[in-house]
Order: structure tokens, then C-alpha cells, then sequence
């Protein structure tokens, strides 16, 4: 039996995503800690593309808007997040993705970022979906850690409708009971068999959701394996949240990887995209 065509798109400007030879990477921190912060850790990611051969794309949120806690950071705010992303464009090059919470910042944050992001959480809210989709950027769309891969089709459906096709699907793991995830593996192939590329985001299926005192848990010993086996799935790239002092992040410290071990990663990443690509 055939393999599946699946839409290609530019992921970002000159980063092919779904291709057959194509494997773009989502990486930067989670959540925005400060301007020239942001654009040192910038600078320092972009010489790991470079060392590694391959396309990043650089991420981090201006409003972490599902924190667990009400006294957990949750960022700068749109205004001051949007100005810090745009100073790493105009300082790296690198093209941008970060969140959209509501359908009234879509259009704002699309002026300043390649790529937005529709959060697991609010993967469902339809006015959200079809605004980020409207702007005529492309769109990722997490898959809600409450959602089948198969629900998923409807929607990227939603943001098609807006008559645009550049829509893509992160998976992020499943709830299995209680503070925990999970990575449903036939999940790619059967969002591939529907026409869908897929990024892998390997930091949030790291999580033990709401398991820390006031923010969710995770354990990042797992990030190697589970990349590994998701590429060996079938997934199109790679999504995952990189802090130079994981231990000292404002959200997700649990699972932010370090950035030696996230290049570590990568490059186990990269021998298993050739192997199966072969």
C-alpha cells in the first residue's frame, strides 16, 4: 500500500514541513523571562542549528494563560512579549512561533511571528482555531491531552475552512488517569493517513500535569526514548522547550532540557530520521 501525500507547506519562510526530506524543529524556552535574556538564549540555539545542519524555528509564550497556580509566572503580557520576539528576529534571523489565547491577538501577534500556535487546552474553542487560521499564517494546533488523534481532523477542518491550507497538529501526549501522560504511537500514522503532518513535542509529553506544589511535574529522563520512538512513528519534526538552567525556569522546569542534553537529542533524532528516511 501506498504512503499517504500528505500537504506540504512552509512551515516558516524557507522551512518546509511535511515534505518527505523535510524536518523542521520548534525550540526556544517556554515562557519569555526577559528581553536580553530572550535574545542571548536566542543567539545560543541558533549556533546549535548551525552546528546540527538544520532549521529551527525559535518559540517562546508572552502569556502562559493555563498556568496551575494563580501566583505562577506567566509572562510579560502581549505588548512587551511581542516587542522581546521581535528583537530576536531582528537579531537572529530566526523565524518565530508563540501563542495565541484569544481570537482578538491573533491579528497583532501575526504581524510579528511566522507561526502560530493553538494551545492543547484551547484546541477546541472554534473562534480561536479560525481567527489564528484567518491571519494566513501558518498554524499549529496541539492536540489536547483530552482528544483522540481522530478528533483532531475536525479541527484542522476549522482552521481549513478560513481557506488555509498551512495547517499542521502537535502531539503532546494523552492523560493516562491522573497526572500523568502518555504517547499513543499509532497516533501518527493515522493523522498521516489523513493528510496531516505532525511535529512531536517532546517536552510537554514529559509532564506529570498539576503533580508539582503549584505547577505541573514531569521527569525529562524520558525525552531521548520518546523522540526516538515518535520519529520511528512518523513524526514530520520536532517541537521541544530548550532553557539554559532548566532547574531555575520560571514554568515547566520539570521538563525544559538543558541545552547540551536538547543537542544530544537532536542529533540521536537526526540517525533515526535517516534510517527511516532511507
Amino acid at each position: 500500500m501506498s504512503n499517504p501525500v500528505i500537504p506540504s507547506f512552509d512551515l516558516a519562510p524557507g522551512i518546509p514541513f511535511g515534505a518527505a526530506d523535510a524536518f523542521p524543529v520548534v525550540t526556544g524556552p517556554c515562557v519569555i523571562e526577559g528581553e536580553d535574556w530572550l535574545v542571548e538564549h536566542a543567539l545560543s540555539l541558533k549556533a546549535m542549528g548551525e552546528r546540527l545542519g538544520i532549521p529551527l524555528i525559535f518559540k517562546s509564550s508572552f502569556d502562559k494563560a493555563n498556568r496551575s497556580s494563580l501566583t505562577s509566572f506567566r509572562g510579560p503580557g502581549l505588548t512587551d512579549g511581542l516587542k522581546a520576539l521581535a528583537t530576536v528576529k531582528a537579531e537572529t534571523g530566526m523565524p518565530l512561533l508563540t501563542d495565541v489565547h484569544s481570537p482578538g491577538q491573533c491579528e497583532k501577534v501575526a504581524e510579528v511571528v511566522d507561526v502560530l500556535q493553538v494551545p492543547a487546552f484551547l484546541c477546541r474553542q472554534t473562534d480561536l482555531v479560525v481567527a489564528a487560521a484567518e491571519t494566513g499564517k501558518p498554524v499549529l494546533i496541539k492536540k489536547g491531552q483530552f482528544m483522540a488523534p481522530q478528533d483532531m481532523t475536525r479541527i484542522v477542518d476549522k482552521a481549513r475552512s478560513a481557506g488555509n491550507d498551512k495547517v499542521g497538529v502537535t502531539e503532546r501526549g494523552a492523560s493516562f488517569g491522573y497526572h500523568n501522560l502518555v504517547v499513543d504511537m499509532r497516533g501518527f500514522d493515522i493523522l498521516r493517513d489523513a493528510g496531516i503532518a505532525v511535529l512531536y513535542d517532546v517536552t510537554h509529553s514529559l509532564q506529570l500535569p498539576g503533580a508539582g506544589v503549584k505547577e505541573s511535574g514531569g521527569d525529562r529522563r524520558f525525552a531521548r526514548s520518546l523522540t526516538l520512538a515518535a520519529i520511528a512513528a512518523g513524526a514530520a519534526g520536532l517541537y521541544l522547550e530548550v532553557h539554559p538552567d532548566p532547574d531555575q525556569a520560571r514554568c515547566d522546569s520539570a521538563t525544559q532540557l538543558p541545552t547540551a542534553m536538547a543537542e544530544d537529542v537532536l542529533i540521536a533524532a537526526l540517525k533515526v530520521r535517516a534510517a527511516v528516511s532511507a
